[in-house]
């Protein structure tokens, strides 16, 4: 990692005036990796610190890309992400990743509701498009 590292760090030295380079993370890797060199803290003296959705926010989020599917949640599945979302493994720590953790739980429910579906005899259009409370089932 470190001769990447310093590969790196000479890339932007020589290219400095014709490269803008922006970097993305949590903010504790980070912190980390700017401290494995000395002069990258300095390299990147701009630091925007983005907070994390709020539960609404991550259910509209959440809707948002049921209806770029063409799906849509019901209102108990609605209060059943939120209970997801408000769950101990799913709202804090190193691995929640916010809004990409609403995207995870849509894109398995939306499969779980084709296998749900997939054993009825005959399906509705409304039900193709619906996700129901046990599409979220164990999904996190």
């Amino acid at each position: 990692m470190l001769i990447c590292i310093l590969s790196f760090v000479k890339a932007m030295e020589d290219h400095r005036d014709e490269l803008i380079l922006i970097l993305a993370g949590y903010q504790k890797e980070m912190e980390n990796f700017l401290l494995t060199n000395p002069g990258l803290r300095s390299r990147f003296p701009i630091h925007i610190d983005f907070p994390d959705y709020n539960k609404q926010e991550l259910l509209q989020i959440a809707e948002q890309l049921c209806v770029k599917r063409q799906y849509q949640l019901n209102s108990q599945a609605k209060i059943a992400l939120l209970n997801l979302l408000n769950a101990p493994e799913n709202s804090s720590g190193d691995n929640f990743g916010n809004a990409r953790t609403v995207r995870n739980i849509i894109e398995k429910a939306i499969r779980r509701q084709a296998v749900r579906l997939i054993t009825k005899p005959s399906t509705t259009r409304e039900e193709l498009m619906v996700i129901e409370p046990a599409d979220l089932m164990g999904v996190e």
